[in-house]
């Protein structure tokens, strides 16, 4: 029990620290997690999820990094866009298939 409450208290306090840098990291978390879901059944509900989740954790990340720089910021313009693309080619593949 000792252990739960350690980290519902650490998860309340990353949360309260950096709100954009939690939510961003939550979003890829979950599409990490729907990732694995979409690969053992490979539904196509799966994919938009993932690749939605994946768009706008990236732009949320841009946005985030162009109104307050932090001290790695190319690195993570260069993750973040690198990401959106492939999102982006994601999308056009599933596009793709359908027609």
């Amino acid at each position: 029990m000792r252990l739960w409450h350690f980290w519902l208290n650490s998860f309340i306090l990353a949360s309260q620290y950096n709100p954009p840098r939690f939510v961003e990291s939550l979003m890829l978390t979950l599409a990490i997690a729907m990732l694995a879901v979409a690969t053992i059944l490979p539904d196509r509900p799966y994919w938009v999820l993932v690749l939605s989740l994946v768009v706008g954790a990236s732009i949320s990340i841009l946005v985030r990094e162009a109104i307050a720089p932090s001290y790695q910021s190319r690195i993570t313009k260069l993750t973040a866009l690198l990401l959106l693309f492939i999102s982006f080619y994601g999308f056009v593949d599933l596009i793709q298939t359908v027609n």
